[in-house]
């Protein structure tokens, strides 16, 4: 009998038609964080590169980042909004405990009332949970096109380790069948009951623990996800153009990445969580956009997201002469985004992140 890899295969070409992203222009610096938690200023920017962190503004939460990156997406689309069928919406910060998000989003984007929708939480990969359920409603027949957005204002208790990292942003991405980017093809998943990382109902801010989350969670379930993609499509590390992993540090993805058999010049392009930080649900799409933001037509892009609790999603693009053709058309590319940034104290970070936000 054959296993289940040997015989998966991608019914229907479905791939990425256009896609989004957003990130909050406010900045604080891991030196200015190091200041309240009684560290040298600069101390952590040396030792775990990390320089600064996407803060939303007072007014903004994953809903409002989530539409920013959807209307982007919509903007660069060659579709209607209506032939949208389906929205998805991954995030680990929701603005409310029960009212979907995405009833909201899609009646800001003006999309058909007749529409499929869920919020998605499966911590920081709910994002590409929805890639795959989109990918999935498309290839079926039974939708014309479908959304997927990761979109978070991650939240971290002053003083604690994750301060340094969490962070806020938004990706949206629409799949389709017609006009596409980047194609689909393959995707799989791993998951485990492997609890590094969880925030209890009631619980203002997440608990982690701390070490754990590194190899029995991120890179035990990376590792186990993507060797299944190489063996599913039969090929090597060295044969895949670009690679993206979850980035909540610099140190993870470019481990993982070096013990698959990848190099740096692969994991580059996608590396902004330098001066992004980690925003969650929002970070792997991130990292792909910035991906598709500056790669040529026909490159393979091997993406593999983390979500603590703990899973990983995998997946295999290939990009199309249409994106480099779309793409000298658009503005507001992440690069464009990064370099119009203003920096912002503790105190204002405090006050904007202190309605639940962050």
């Amino acid at each position: 009998m054959k296993s289940f890899l040997q015989q998966y295969s991608i019914p229907k070409k479905v791939g990425i038609v256009s896609y989004g992203a957003y990130i909050p222009h406010q900045r604080i610096t891991s030196a200015e964080i190091d200041l309240h938690q009684g560290k040298d200023p600069g101390s952590t920017a040396k030792s775990a590169h990390l320089i600064s962190k996407a803060v939303p503004a007072s007014d903004e939460d994953a809903a409002t980042l989530a539409c920013m990156s959807a209307g982007q997406a919509l903007e660069r689309a060659s579709i209607s909004s209506q032939d949208i069928q389906s929205l998805f919406i991954g995030s680990e910060s929701h603005p409310y405990a029960v009212k979907p998000t995405g009833a909201t989003v899609a009646t800001a984007l003006g999309l058909s009332q007749y529409i499929s929708l869920a919020d998605l939480e499966f911590a920081c990969k709910a994002g590409t949970q929805g890639l795959q359920i989109s990918a999935a409603y498309v290839q079926s027949g039974m939708q014309i096109a479908s959304m997927a957005i990761g979109s978070d204002t991650a939240q971290a208790a002053p003083g604690d380790a994750l301060e340094y990292s969490a962070a806020a942003g938004s990706a949206a991405y629409i799949l389709g069948s017609k006009g596409i980017l980047a194609e689909l093809l393959a995707t799989v998943s791993v998951a485990t009951d492997t609890p590094d990382f969880w925030r209890l109902n009631g619980s203002e801010y997440p608990s982690h623990a701390g070490r754990f989350s590194g190899e029995p969670a991120y890179f035990a379930h990376i590792t186990k996800s993507v060797t299944a993609l190489l063996e599913m499509t039969q090929l090597t590390a060295k044969k895949i153009d670009y690679c993206v992993f979850h980035t909540p540090n610099m140190k993870f993805p470019t481990t993982v990445a070096k013990r698959l058999g990848f190099n740096l010049e692969q994991l580059q392009p996608s590396l902004l969580v330098q001066t992004v930080g980690n925003t969650y649900s929002a970070a792997t799409l991130l990292a792909l956009a910035q991906t598709l933001d500056s790669v040529e037509a026909n490159k393979t892009i091997l993406v593999a997201s983390y979500g603590s609790g703990a899973g990983s999603d995998a997946f295999l693009f290939k990009t199309t002469p249409l994106l480099t053709k779309r793409r000298l058309h658009w503005s507001g590319l992440i690069k464009q985004q990064l370099s119009k940034t203003t920096n912002i104290s503790y105190s204002e970070y405090m006050h904007n992140t202190s309605g639940g936000h962050a």
